[in-house]
């Protein structure tokens, strides 16, 4: 087909859904260990690290059983049975009402659903990790050697199914994941932004099968990752042997390894161990590159996310794909060439460091942009004290005494006053004073605890509420949380949209109930008494704010309801746009450092190594995430900027440290050290043959 072997677009479709699913599911992960499984961002960012480092882990796994034992097809289609089954293992314990018997919202027996997600992770790392390192090799299997130029595009359309497949994923399961479903309590669809990467996995694995026939299967030729493991395995037990001075000494550690393995094979691991020794720095940038899965992804969770339309804290992700096709192509065709034009020798190794110090300055970015995140937190009681704060819901202003002679407060009209902060076992009461009235209100506060004391000053008295106040942090996911208080004189029974508040009684106040963040609006009713069925359309909420909504009356002529807004906690103010920098940053790191790194290992690498040092990069990445766990841990930073700043300075000193490293490296050509090693056979084998030929004319002489 134009060219091409009909078998590679199989492959090419095979990738896409492959990659659809695995970075849908991943978009939406930390997530749901935060929310569904109810971890702390602590534990929801280590268990994330772990499963992305046993992903990176296992292609070193795939590569061995495709090269020697079962061939790069059998093992695709393998473990792609193994990972299909665990997408659908982790869909299946996602499902709340799987264990919720008593329908309140929230599984009985978490620890079913804990279970079945680790199984399906664990599932899912094998199958994607075994075969990352089969498909472009397989689909590279089927050209013939005349077809470079067919090869070449090939490997495009295949980098281009997986940023396209990661792209479309990561805008499609967020917003799965954000949709209400479930069979007797509504919550957040996570089956079904699970569900649909399973089924994608699934059509990945019957198109790849579907094309079995057209296939060009190589059989398993030995895996040269052992060869090298074996060699530098005999070189070491070889010189602990040797140990003692009366052995002269070789130029090179490995070539202790002669008596049993031939010099081209020891000359090109020495070529691939110093390429080796220079990654030893790298998996610094994974660590921090990896965390737009997970600390990123939870600090927009604090942020505003109304772009005219509303964006998913999960949805930032896909910023980095979006950026990668932009910056690509820029970097390669204006920014280098501007650098080549100012005679500046841009070594493969110095756009690796300049990769490494841009990716430092995202993580101060990220700093920067959450002490902002953090002015907006509301502050709580702290042990030993309580918060208490005053709604004047009448039409004449008040005085409020705090007793003992602790402080007063001026209240207006329709207005209420921020928290305020008090030893518990200091206050007893507050004396309320409104024109002529006046009452005294005791007081029995618990430590730790919030409280809104709400007040009207009728005719011949000061009516009283004091409602506790539940909320302990800002609500999750940017989600709102809304109260009312019945401020008329019947009760009243309120709605808001599909949302039943229940019958309130005069001055009453509602549990909180939650609704999703962002610009939409809602029908707020009211009946009761007078009130046949008024009615007014809520205002806009944000994201992150909690609010008690005042129902004060209603224009009977039009049957308009009045109520009074109250902010209780602050809505997120910093809005998520003001990630992109950070984002702009890392991924400009990633375009000279990743894309670098791979073409300078190729360059330097013998031939028949490439797997090796494949290997090794991936080994980076999981070795990175492995970093996150133990930084992240023994860091006990209470502070997340300060997390981050650390992140950044590791990072930097460790840059310093690979300057250092490469600017003793010294480029080769494995072309031309392979090519003198074929001159040197040739030469042997033909020393051998004459040798052989004088042997058979002394012969018949004789």
């Amino acid at each position: 087909c134009c060219g091409f072997p009909v078998s590679v677009f199989f492959i090419i479709i095979n990738e896409f859904c492959e990659r659809f699913s695995y970075y849908g599911m991943r978009a939406v992960l930390v997530l749901y260990f935060k929310y569904f499984l109810h971890w702390d961002d602590n534990l929801a960012t280590a268990i994330y690290h772990t499963f992305v480092a046993l992903c990176y882990l296992t292609p070193i796994l795939g590569a061995i059983i495709a090269d020697s034992w079962l061939g790069k097809f059998k093992t695709i289609v393998s473990l792609s049975i193994v990972y299909t089954i665990g997408q659908a293992v982790l869909s299946v314990g996602s499902i709340n009402d799987l264990t919720d018997h008593n329908r309140d919202g929230s599984p009985d027996n978490v620890s079913l659903h804990i279970a079945l997600s680790m199984i399906g992770l664990i599932l899912i790392a094998l199958g994607t990790g075994g075969i990352k390192p089969c498909v472009s090799a397989f689909g590279g299997d089927q050209f013939e050697p005349d077809q470079e130029e067919q090869r070449s595009i090939f490997f495009s359309l295949f980098y281009m199914s997986i940023n396209t497949g990661s792209f479309i994923s990561t805008v499609v399961t967020p917003n799965l994941r954000a949709k209400e479903c479930g069979i007797h309590t509504k919550q957040r669809c996570y089956p079904l932004a699970f569900g649909v990467p399973a089924v994608l996995m699934a059509v990945a694995l019957v198109v790849f099968i579907i094309g079995s026939r057209m296939y060009k299967k190589v059989k398993p030729q030995g895996n040269v990752m052992l060869q090298v493991s074996k060699c530098i395995g005999f070189a070491i037990k070889n010189r602990f042997r040797h140990r003692s001075k009366e052995f002269p000494k070789r130029e090179h550690w490995l070539d202790w390894a002669s008596e049993k393995y031939d010099k081209q094979l020891i000359a090109q691991t020495k070529m691939v161990l110093k390429v080796l020794f220079l990654y030893i720095p790298l998996p610094m940038f994974w660590a921090l590159f990896d965390q737009q899965g997970s600390r990123w992804t939870l600090q927009a969770t604090a942020m505003n996310g109304d772009f005219g339309i509303s964006i998913q804290p999960d949805q930032m992700q896909v910023v980095n794909p979006i950026l990668i096709i932009i910056m690509v192509p820029v970097v390669d065709s204006l920014i280098y060439p501007l650098i080549k034009k100012c005679k500046f020798n841009f070594t493969p190794l110095k756009k690796m460091t300049v990769g490494m110090f841009l990716a430092a300055l995202a993580f101060v970015a990220a700093a920067l942009v959450q002490v902002q995140i953090d002015k907006t937190y509301p502050v709580f009681p702290a042990a030993g004290q309580s918060q208490i704060r005053l709604i004047n819901l009448g039409v004449t202003p008040a005085t409020v005494q705090f007793q003992p002679q602790m402080k007063s407060v001026d209240v207006a009209p329709k207005e209420a006053t921020g928290y305020m902060t008090f030893e518990t076992s200091k206050l007893q009461s507050l004396h309320i004073i409104s024109e002529s009235l006046n009452k005294t209100q005791p007081l029995q506060l618990l430590e730790g605890k919030r409280y809104t004391l709400a007040f009207e000053h009728l005719i011949t008295t000061i009516e009283t509420s004091l409602a506790f106040d539940n909320v302990t942090s800002k609500p999750d996911e940017g989600q709102n949380l809304i109260r009312f208080i019945n401020n008329y004189h019947v009760s009243l029974n309120i709605t808001m949209g599909d949302m039943a508040f229940g019958v309130l009684p005069p001055l009453s106040v509602s549990n909180y109930s939650s609704i999703p963040g962002g610009k939409q609006s809602y029908l707020i009713k009211a009946s009761g008494g007078q009130f046949r069925s008024c009615s007014v359309v809520s205002k806009k909420f944000g994201f992150g704010g909690a609010y008690t909504i005042s129902v004060d009356d209603c224009s009977m002529a039009y049957n308009d309801l009045n109520v009074t807004y109250f902010e209780d906690i602050a809505p997120n103010t910093v809005h998520m746009a003001w990630q992109i920098p950070q984002y702009f940053l890392l991924t400009c790191g990633e375009v000279v450092f990743s894309v670098t790194g791979l073409e300078f290992s190729y360059s330097q690498a013998p031939s028949n190594m490439k797997s090796v040092l494949q290997a090794g990069w991936l080994l980076t990445v999981a070795v990175g995430n492995i970093i996150v766990l133990i930084v992240a841990g023994a860091s006990k930073l209470s502070k997340q900027w300060a997390e981050y700043v650390l992140f950044a300075a590791l990072l930097l000193v460790v840059c310093i440290i690979f300057a250092i490293m490469a600017s003793f490296y010294t480029y080769i050509d494995p072309n031309e050290i392979e090519a003198k090693f074929s001159e040197e056979e040739k030469e042997e084998d033909k020393k051998d043959q004459d040798d052989s030929e004088k042997q058979v004319e002394a012969d018949s002489r004789m």
